[in-house]
């Protein structure tokens, strides 16, 4: 499935301001307009055993290299999901998260740190205006940003626009970005603050220098470092208003957003907490995947202790954990590809008769792929238990791709219990409790 079969969006849901819009802006045309998702999920693949021989180079340097950032621009990683208006190529979420899934197999922190840095051209594609939409994708569409959500910082209030200030921690994608998003207070005289999300061009963020290395356990290849915005003035057409595009849905959908009137694509819904989620679990099925391919290399080259000595993988003490492990990843898998298929059929349902996507069931999606991130860890956790004392060596890449989905059991969003919770406080129509709902 690829985005640009979903139905047109009906006429009436167009937007009332559609009738009077202007024509559209002038189309950039896309690098490759004759690629397809086939295409680019084979280029994906090709660079699994150059980032495997890569992986120690680039957690050092907290990032993957800047030859290989070259050869992910050429090979449109970070065009997958933008606007074919803007030079995209407006592939469906699928076929991302196909693509850094393959990536991630090579290595898990460059996954994430990819994934998080080309995810975002779909964000803005979705919320913010149009005029902002021309002028942060430029002249020729290359736009790249992480997007730290958390109101960090503040955007106040002068004329034209605002005074972004702030500093924001695990800015994953940053190293190569063109842009950063981040979410910040607006105050004014008299009214209760609200979040926008400011975007700023990379020239004026401070990258802090504290990733990579042996600065945190795992994902140290993310490039996930902190940044500092001082005094940057953004224009009122740079700023985003999420809430709605994250969680809940005050808004009707009657209209839709900027990016469905802009694009005519019901993908630009943009209901982005499910969605979101997979971006996080993505690099954690492709250390599941790497660390099989780990412990099978392991299992097929070691004879057991015991006698009378065999190779393992002839030995039921290690065909019982790797193919546990294995049917874990692959259901992990297929849920959170599931996830991203739900998500268009959201999509697909209210460009045909205007039924919105709902709260719970944004949050549900959110719910059902954090269980595909579990399902990846217990498949990481379970290998590297049952693979020998080798694992537990510095360097070994199965312990890298065991610290690596560590920190996604860590991560604030990857608490299925608490989040367990709140989704059925929302199900029995109580307070979600979640971002001020």
């Amino acid at each position: 499935m690829t985005a640009n079969v979903l139905p047109p969006i009906r006429s009436d849901r167009t937007g009332s301001a559609a009738a009077g819009q202007k024509s559209k802006p002038a189309p950039i045309p896309p690098p490759e307009p004759g690629l397809t998702p086939k295409e680019i999920i084979a280029r994906a693949t090709v660079f699994v055993p150059r980032l495997r021989a890569e992986q120690d180079a680039s957690d050092a340097r907290g990032t993957y290299s800047e030859d290989l950032h070259r050869e992910f621009v050429k090979a449109g990683f970070y065009r997958i999901a933008q606007p074919r208006l803007f030079g995209g190529y407006e592939f469906d979420l699928i076929t991302f998260y196909r693509v850094m899934l393959e990536i991630a197999r090579g290595h898990p922190g460059v996954g994430w740190c990819l994934a998080l840095a080309a995810s975002h051209a779909f964000e803005i594609a979705s919320h913010w205006p149009e005029q902002g939409q021309i002028e942060l994708f430029g002249k020729d569409g290359h736009f790249i940003a992480p997007h730290r959500a958390p109101p960090l910082g503040t955007l106040t209030p002068v004329e034209g626009g605002y005074l972004m200030n702030g500093t924001w921690d695990y800015c994953s994608g940053i190293p190569y970005a063109t842009h950063f998003i981040g979410g910040a207070f607006i105050k004014r005289d008299n009214q209760p603050p609200v979040v926008g999300h400011g975007v700023v061009p990379r020239e004026h963020v401070t990258v802090l220098d504290d990733w990579g290395g042996d600065k945190t356990l795992g994902m140290r290849a993310s490039g996930s470092n902190s940044v500092r915005v001082e005094n940057v003035f953004v224009p009122e057409q740079h700023v985003g208003y999420l809430s709605a595009g994250l969680a809940s849905t005050p808004e009707s959908m009657q209209d839709g957003t900027a990016g469905t009137r802009l694009h005519g694509n019901p993908m630009y819904l943009g209901r982005l907490a499910g969605p979101f989620h997979a971006t996080l679990v993505m690099p954690v099925v492709g250390a599941a995947r790497a660390a099989l391919d780990e412990y099978e290399e392991i299992i097929r080259t070691r004879k057991t202790l015991s006698l009378p000595q065999i190779p393992r993988f002839e030995h039921a003490d290690f065909q019982r954990p790797f193919g546990e492990a294995l049917t874990l990843t692959d259901a992990a898998e297929a849920l959170m590809l599931k996830g991203c298929e739900i998500y268009h059929d959201y999509c697909r349902r209210w460009a045909e008769d205007g039924t919105p996507i709902g709260l719970e069931e944004n949050m549900r999606l959110w719910g059902m792929i954090q269980h595909a991130g579990r399902m990846a860890c217990e498949a990481v956790e379970l290998l590297f238990h049952t693979a020998g004392s080798a694992p537990a060596r510095k360097g070994h890449k199965l312990q890298r791709y065991f610290n690596d989905v560590a920190m996604y059991r860590g991560h604030s969003s990857s608490q299925f219990q608490a989040f367990g919770a709140g989704l059925a406080r929302l199900h029995f129509g109580l307070p979600w409790g979640m971002y001020g709902l």
